[in-house]
């Protein structure tokens, strides 16, 4: 579905930085990056994409809808895990390119498909200029 369809068009850079209309700035790919958050932690969970049909979905059901580029389909978090995000907190950035959800997670707590909480289970360390990864 269009994004046109769901969404009003952005208007002026004023309108968008600084006015009260929602009007999200999907990519040439028809995503959004979305950015989301334990709501009380403020822990980084996961980094995915919305297309305009997840992001209404969102915004109509209270809970985290998003795209799934791996396998080309609307995905609705936590539907078979258990690991449903209810929406506690939605924020755009300033051009409206790039949403932020703060968000409850249920069942188990975890939002990665490894069974970690968050998908950033793994720091980069750099060592003699060569960088490696290390479990947090």
């Amino acid at each position: 579905m269009c994004a046109s369809h769901l969404f009003p068009a952005p208007g002026a850079k004023a309108a968008l930085e600084e006015g009260t209309l929602l009007t999200p700035r999907f990519g040439t790919d028809g995503l959004i990056t979305c950015v989301t958050t334990d709501a009380e932690t403020g822990e980084l969970l996961m980094v995915a994409h919305m297309d305009a049909a997840a992001f209404a979905k969102t915004i109509e059901t209270g809970e985290a809808w998003y795209w799934s580029r791996s396998r080309g389909e609307l995905w609705h978090k936590g539907a078979t895990s258990g690991q449903i995000q209810t929406v506690a907190e939605m924020r755009v950035d300033c051009d409206q390119d790039a949403v932020w959800l703060k968000v409850r997670v249920a069942g188990d707590g975890g939002c990665c498909h490894t069974g970690r909480r968050s998908c950033f289970y793994r720091r980069v360390d750099i060592s003699d200029g060569r960088p490696t990864l290390a479990l947090t």
